[in-house]
């Protein structure tokens, strides 16, 4: 052994969800010892910095925007299904107001600055938007939409904005350990979790640790980009831990797995999901799944492990909106107005993947004129209206340029000028099409640099809702063990929008935080009165 280190609570992982785990236990009194195998941020710094949230917060009401908890509710009720109880929605929204305001308090920036149109991320001038499917076609009947995408106020895409205060208050209320990772758990003789064995490099020379943390810097970013040399860098990164980190046991009173997902669990995704094993891992090297085995092997349940979110954005440019997406047949394949995540199940779980959409000379106009997006959407702009799509003067013609059935294609275009839209694409987004020359544009998921499909998993662990304690097979709660963020079933592991998941990381974290703290704090004052 390298050493035995004692701690009152003990968080694996150190993205959002592990950040406010942490905070939450230090706020109740505990002693907290937070470790990761790199060193911090995980999938949240690699993110667009979005938290869902709605009821009322400052930045809508600075944004002159009218919402409510029941509002909010009646949305994420259609979108969230049964993944979660009622209450436990209920509390999620009740309490969304005063989460902004905690991020708030630590440091997190925000701004109700409006988006005016439809996208997918705001540019840098806008940091409220609408980011799900509140205004599409059978959601702004059940629930009044309102703009709930608060985005961390920060240039370019925003998840370290959001994580780099959070980072900071946990290191002075708590100790990180880095480049730690953790091999299994310690039980005691009725299950209780006790600890966790680990192997850490702190011991390590300098030059050593230093190699380490830029191998995984660089593997997030580009890797995440460029798999082929993710992988040459996890080697390296694997081949440092065997030579030079040493095991270390550390006892704890509560453990808390906020280890992420498993999009970079290949063997995983194609056991459980493999519809999904050709879009871009949204996540770093350790989204493995680790954090989930964990809990697994201390008896816990998981649920929700083919559910994968897959983001096919037709924005911006919001003038996108306007055509008709179809498949092969011609046929159309949903209210193009949706979210992505929406579109992509839609396009892999029925059509295999391929979608083409639809435009005519007008929409291509809009769409190249218009700004205020981030550059990597600019490029992609110009990838689709160059590289991918083809020209016809007839629908017909572009139809058969493209390989999709020009006698579908025709009825779909007929069929699209009825009113209301056939698939209840607001009014506000409905074209007429115009002049030739018509576009079809591919917008197929395939591993594509130009224009990737983002994955992230949705499925973990299952969890006591009002604890956040693991539970096993039998629905019991495995004593000292915690889960939260993507390794636990969440709000978001049913269907997701755009800050959903980094809200839960929130919401499920604080909550575990919370608890074991207070638990922690209990015994304590138990102990002292005998």
């Amino acid at each position: 052994m390298s050493g035995t280190v004692q701690t009152g609570v003990l968080v694996v992982g150190f993205g959002a969800a592990g950040a406010c785990a942490a905070l939450e236990a230090a706020e109740a009194g505990a002693d907290v010892l937070v470790l990761d195998r790199f060193e911090g941020g995980g999938a949240t710094t690699l993110s667009g910095g979005i938290v869902y949230a709605g009821g009322g917060t400052a930045q809508q009401r600075d944004a002159g925007v009218t919402d409510s908890v029941d509002a909010m509710h009646a949305y994420l009720r259609l979108e969230v299904g049964d993944v979660v109880s009622e209450r436990a929605l209920r509390s999620f929204c009740e309490g969304s107001v005063e989460m902004i305001r905690w991020l708030e308090r630590h440091g997190v920036p925000f701004e109700g600055s409006l988006c005016p149109e439809k996208t997918s991320y705001p540019g840098n001038r806008h940091y409220l938007y609408y980011s799900g499917s509140e205004s599409s076609g059978g959601f702004r009947d059940a629930a009044e939409p309102a703009p709930r995408g608060h985005r961390a106020k920060g240039r370019g895409t925003s998840g370290k904005a959001l994580f780099t205060p959070l980072a900071a208050q946990v290191r002075r209320r708590a100790t990180v350990l880095p480049q730690t990772r953790v091999r299994r758990l310690i039980q005691s003789v009725d299950g209780t979790v006790t600890g966790v064995i680990a192997t850490t490099l702190r011991d390590a020379p300098a030059w050593a640790r230093a190699l380490h943390r830029r191998l995984g810097q660089w593997s997030a970013k580009p890797g995440i980009y460029v798999p082929a040399l993710r992988k040459k860098l996890h080697r390296r990164v694997v081949a440092l831990e065997e030579r030079f980190a040493r095991e270390i046991e550390i006892s704890a009173h509560s453990v808390i797995l906020t280890a992420g997902g498993f999009i970079a669990n290949r063997e995983w995704i194609r056991e459980h999901a493999p519809a999904y094993r050709r879009g871009l891992q949204l996540g770093t090297v350790g989204d493995d799944g680790s954090g989930i085995e964990l809990g697994r092997s201390a008896g816990g349940a998981t649920a929700g492990m083919g559910r994968v979110s897959a983001w096919r954005f037709l924005t911006p440019p919001s003038a996108f909106l306007g055509g008709l997406l179809v498949n092969e047949r011609g046929q159309r394949v949903i209210d193009e107005s949706r979210y992505g995540a929406a579109v992509g199940e839609e396009l892999i779980e029925r059509h295999g993947g391929k979608g083409w959409l639809l435009l005519d000379e007008e929409l291509v106009r809009r769409a190249r004129a218009q700004g205020d997006v981030q550059w990597f959407q600019r490029l992609q702009t110009l990838y689709l209206l160059k590289r991918g799509r083809v020209l016809g003067g007839t629908i017909a013609e572009v139809a058969r340029r493209a390989g999709v059935d020009p006698d579908g294609l025709a009825e779909t275009v007929v069929a699209a000028d009825a009113v209301p839209d056939p698939m209840g694409k607001p009014a506000a987004f409905v074209h007429r099409f115009g002049s030739p020359p018509y576009s079809l544009v591919d917008v197929s998921i395939r591993p594509s640099l130009a224009f990737p499909c983002p994955m992230l998993t949705l499925g973990g662990l299952v969890v006591d809702e009002g604890s956040g304690r693991v539970l096993d097979g039998d629905g019991r709660p495995i004593p000292g063990l915690y889960a939260a963020g993507r390794t636990a079933v969440g709000i978001c592991s049913r269907s997701y929008v755009s800050g959903l998941s980094l809200a839960d990381c929130v919401f499920s974290g604080r909550r575990a935080g919370n608890h074991s703290g207070r638990t922690l704090r209990e015994l304590d004052k138990n102990e002292n009165v005998f």
